[in-house]
């Protein structure tokens, strides 16, 4: 009998293929998920697995016990912006964010409580002018070594940076995209990162790290190693500058960085020169502005900061050649000062080529005048190290912060460190990757909180030895190191 015959009949037919059963179609969902669930298991430790074989697989750290906030007791606290160390005070932590600043002895009854043994607890610090893919290698494997290893070498120095205690940085060019993703979906440790993308440049610009003998560059030649993998992106005339800026803006740049002048590390450009016109500079600056955000620009000359400033420029990087109309410019123009202590010294990025020597020492003779002037002015001044092409550098992270106490007090160099530079990261409007304030100790401002032994009202030395005297570190309200 057939099928179709036996349901004339008013019978169920025999169906020696149980395919379409219910049973059988619950069976295989529940078998594709198993196999879909090994899979991704599998993968994942392989992921780990490679990660781990660098020393980049994220440690175990601890992170909130779901459901209950943190309470950190027994502490000073620097709040980012007062320049006084608080006491009386606990701090509560929940979903990430700081979520009270309250009188001592008054937290939850259900907290977890981290007692910090009347030490000195800051924000999370921010280096505004770091190169999270550049900072630990050479500049010949920067500019010749297969990107894949830069990349790793720069996902295991992100784990240092943030064990340093920098829980923010803004990268001031490079191709920190792919770190800053893999950061923030916790494939691996790091600090918060503000990408710039390419840093753009003109042709024979700071930014432009070909050979001689790869001149000149034709319609249709394949673009140089540096270009190709995202550290630089040359760029002549208006149309060229504004195509650039708006390709880092579609990358995810929540700034952009443009080669204003002549730099130290590259060999063919003076530092006395102009770089981009001022019609480009105001492209880049407008293309920005209609993302809601800004450019920031590398120059030392006064002349240049000048034009820098006329086109919208709203961040000066370096700028320790500076005269004091240039100062006061931008101090008029509410322009922001990301200043490094360059003073040509042990932590200095090595130099062994005498015209990049030169201009090393040039720089840093204009340094202690910078700081100082820039200070009398009363210019909005943020703290970066600009630490770069250094293997081994990195480590004088927190030195070159203690540093800035031979021009101002220490709290007021920390404030350098913590709270102005969250301002200065604020300038990235809608374009900042994070929701939520940075580089201070308030209530609603992301959890990124330090416990140190030392006294920052004395001096900022203890920062420059985190291995010792970092006893914890939290960002976002995990902690990542405890040795309370």
């Amino acid at each position: 009998m057939t099928c179709n015959e036996a349901r004339r009949l008013g019978h169920d037919p025999i169906n020696p293929c149980l395919c379409g059963a219910p049973q059988t179609q619950a069976a295989m969902r529940r078998l594709e998920a198993d196999i879909t669930r090994r899979q991704m298991i599998g993968g994942s430790a392989a992921v780990l697995g490679l990660f781990a074989g660098f020393g980049l697989a994220p440690s175990d750290v601890r992170g909130q016990t779901p459901g209950r906030p943190t309470l950190l007791r027994n502490l000073r606290f620097f709040d980012g912006h007062t320049t006084r160390m608080q006491t009386g005070r606990d701090i509560l932590v929940d979903a990430r964010r700081i979520a009270a600043i309250l009188p001592a002895g008054t937290g939850p009854e259900d907290a977890e409580v981290i007692d910090c043994g009347g030490r000195s607890v800051t924000p999370g610090l921010i280096d505004c002018h770091w190169h999270a893919t550049l900072v630990n290698i050479s500049q010949l494997a920067a500019l010749t070594q297969d990107i894949g290893f830069v990349h790793l070498v720069a996902g295991q120095e992100a784990g240092a940076t943030l064990l340093r205690g920098f829980t923010t940085v803004r990268d001031t060019g490079g191709p920190a995209f792919g770190l800053k993703l893999a950061i923030d979906r916790e494939v691996v440790s790091g600090p918060r990162i503000f990408p710039s993308g390419a840093m753009l440049s003109q042709t024979s610009g700071h930014g432009d790290f070909r050979l001689l003998n790869s001149l000149p560059r034709m319609p249709g030649d394949r673009e140089d190693y540096t270009e190709r993998t995202g550290v630089a992106a040359l760029a002549d005339g208006v149309p060229e500058v504004l195509r650039r800026t708006r390709e880092q803006l579609m990358k995810g740049a929540s700034q952009v960085k443009i080669m204003a002048g002549g730099g130290v590390s590259s060999p063919y450009d003076p530092i006395d020169t102009a770089q981009f016109l001022e019609e480009e500079m105001e492209a880049a600056a407008r293309a920005a502005a209609d993302w809601g955000t800004y450019v920031c620009a590398h120059v030392y000359t006064s002349d240049v900061i000048r034009r820098c400033l006329r086109a919208g420029v709203k961040s000066i990087e370096h700028g320790q050649l500076a005269d004091t109309e240039a100062i006061r410019m931008m101090r008029e123009e509410g322009a922001w000062w990301s200043i490094q202590p360059f003073l040509a010294d042990d932590d200095a990025n090595p130099r062994s080529d005498p015209v990049q020597r030169a201009k090393q020492l040039e720089v840093a003779e204009g340094t202690v005048r910078a700081f100082t002037e820039g200070r009398a002015e009363g210019v909005q001044m943020a703290f970066g190290t600009d630490i770069l092409m250094n293997p081994g550098g990195s480590r004088s992270q927190g030195r070159q912060l203690a540093k800035l106490t031979r021009f101002m007090d220490p709290l007021e160099a920390l404030r350098m460190a913590t709270g102005a530079a969250g301002d200065l990261l604020s300038l990235s409007g809608p374009r900042a990757p994070y929701d939520g304030a940075l580089g201070v100790i308030a209530e609603g401002a992301l959890a990124d909180v330090l416990v140190w032994d030392g006294d920052p009202e004395e001096d900022l030395g203890f920062i420059g030895e985190p291995e010792t005297n970092l006893r914890l570190v939290m960002k976002g309200g995990r902690v990542f190191k405890n040795t309370l």
